[in-house]
């Protein structure tokens, strides 16, 4: 294990994460290739409830997408600890992708977007801080507002 510094600071934190989601059709939640874990887009969902619907900037304030990402981010950790068996095998996140559902003139997708980074840096701290892509559609599955793609490296093989 190369960090056993995330699980103790989540525990510190006093941080629960939510079950581990489960898909809404025919697919994996998570796929290990080599040292890759590879997640399904992460909605904001709890026990398979949406938290929140609609689009952000028309339905919903920048802070109740702000709080979506966040929830679909932490579905994510829980996915990869459910996979992994502890997130502490996690070496780097490799890709954050945001995918926003909102009007064609929503501008603020970046703050929107800091719900899901600024929780990875509280977890994972600054240097594990990835790089991403925030992108505004015009509709998510479900009526939801927020899809989060994780891909996570770990010192598995």
């Amino acid at each position: 294990m190369v960090n056993p510094s995330i699980e103790t600071r989540i525990r510190e934190m006093a941080i629960t994460l939510p079950p581990a989601p489960t898909p809404f059709g025919t697919y994996s939640e998570a796929v290990r290739s080599g040292a890759l874990l590879f997640l399904s887009g992460m909605l904001p969902v709890v026990d398979h409830e949406p938290i929140y619907l609609g689009r952000v900037g028309s339905e919903l304030s920048i802070r109740e997408g702000y709080d979506a990402a966040r929830i679909a981010c932490m579905n994510g950790i829980s996915a990869a600890r459910a996979h992994l068996g502890s997130l502490d095998y996690i070496n780097r996140i490799a890709k954050l992708g945001v995918y926003i559902a909102a009007p064609e003139d929503f501008r603020d997708h970046p703050k929107v977007a800091d719900g899901a980074s600024d929780l990875l840096m509280e977890l994972f701290g600054q240097a594990l801080v990835p790089p991403r892509i925030v992108l505004g559609v015009s509709s998510i599955p479900l009526g939801m507002p927020i899809e989060v793609e994780l891909v996570f490296e770990t010192d598995m093989q």
